[in-house]
């Protein structure tokens, strides 16, 4: 086995701990990663918490991971030692299913093996853990290629907050002539901003104050609406094509956003909220609207999206920190604190 240093959790209310872990050897088809930076996504939070249920301690989270290759097993064919790569949410699957066979293996029917949190249910049976770590063995197929155009700072969180963006933009064809609006403007919103701004779409950012406007600018939106204000989104009625909801929170009233898309316009849901949230079916049926949802994206579409962030000059905005920060930045986190995404130095464990 290989040893890695590692930052985990050791019960739901716990602070972060140094620690080591194990990683597998390094098999035929494995790569060995030296992880230089973890991004810090809220999903981190809502895990370590037990906020999406209950979990196994301790635990070491992260699905932001940029890094170098140490070592590559013999039938290795993609990487090399010295590459720049990534490793997001997933690190395995069936690949055998319908959904895996077409590159869509975030919805693998017998279940993807999740980065942390999870069993390696196609290899060894242990238990995963994340990016908060010096070190992590991942097969092949899983590994993503991180371009020299992108520094590997800000590269990390388009493992997650740029492919989990990236994707239902792309699904449902964000581009010239199209009206998209952006709720929220946190480490999922602001890459919405940027893929969809890139992509040549009008971009709306709608969020509850004012303190985002000059951001939301200078990230490429046209316009930035304070729904906060009197009648902001009545204003709005009939106006997007579709509009992506970065808001982790089941007290949004969904179905005033709703009415903000154009006929046959869809709202998805990106952020996940641990309780269920209600919708007016009214405000469906009015327009054929649709409210739908995303998870991340398969392998090749996120390497797709790391290669489009590597040709418009796309990377994550980003505060660096310490590994002795985490719990701060956790913190941070929940008040809203950060533009845009937290970024551990690896260095630090």
């Amino acid at each position: 086995m290989i040893e890695a240093k590692a930052r985990a959790v050791f019960s739901v209310d716990s602070p972060f701990e140094k620690t080591t872990i194990e990683r597998r050897d390094v098999g035929p088809k494995d790569v060995l990663i030296d992880i230089k930076f973890a991004g810090i996504c809220h999903s981190d939070l809502h895990t370590a918490r037990q906020e999406w249920g209950s979990i196994e301690y301790p635990i070491t989270p992260g699905h932001e991971i940029a890094g170098i290759v140490a070592e590559v097993g013999p039938e290795v064919t993609k990487y090399k030692v010295g590459d720049r790569v990534g490793v997001g949410c997933m690190v395995d699957s069936c690949g055998e299913c319908e959904y895996c066979l077409r590159g869509d293996e975030q919805f693998c029917v017998k279940g993807n093996v999740q980065t942390y949190n999870d069993t390696n249910r196609f290899g060894d049976g242990r238990p995963t853990q994340g990016g908060y770590s010096s070190r992590i063995v991942v097969t092949e197929s899983f590994v993503l290629s991180i371009p020299e155009a992108i520094e590997l700072d800000q590269a990390a969180p388009l493992l997650c907050a740029g492919i989990t963006t990236y994707s239902p933009l792309r699904h449902w064809n964000a581009g010239p002539g199209k009206k998209v609006a952006v709720v929220g403007l946190g480490g999922l919103g602001h890459m919405a901003v940027k893929i969809a701004h890139a992509m040549g779409a009008n971009v709306t950012v709608l969020s509850r104050s004012e303190g985002k406007r000059e951001d939301s600018l200078k990230l490429g939106a046209d316009t930035y609406v304070n729904t906060s204000d009197e009648g902001a989104l009545k204003k709005l009625a009939g106006t997007f094509d579709l509009i992506i909801n970065t808001v982790s929170s089941a007290q949004m009233d969904i179905s005033s956003y709703l009415q903000t898309l154009r006929v046959d316009g869809t709202l998805v849901n990106v952020g996940a909220p641990a309780e269920p949230i209600s919708v007016n079916v009214f405000a469906l049926i009015a327009g054929r609207h649709s409210f739908a949802g995303s998870m991340i994206g398969g392998i090749k579409e996120t390497q797709e999206m790391i290669d489009f962030c590597a040709e418009h000059g796309l990377g994550a905005e980003i505060e660096v920190i310490s590994a002795d920060e985490i719990d701060t930045a956790y913190e941070r986190v929940l008040n809203s604190d950060v533009r845009y995404r937290f970024v551990i130095d690896n260095s630090t464990l």
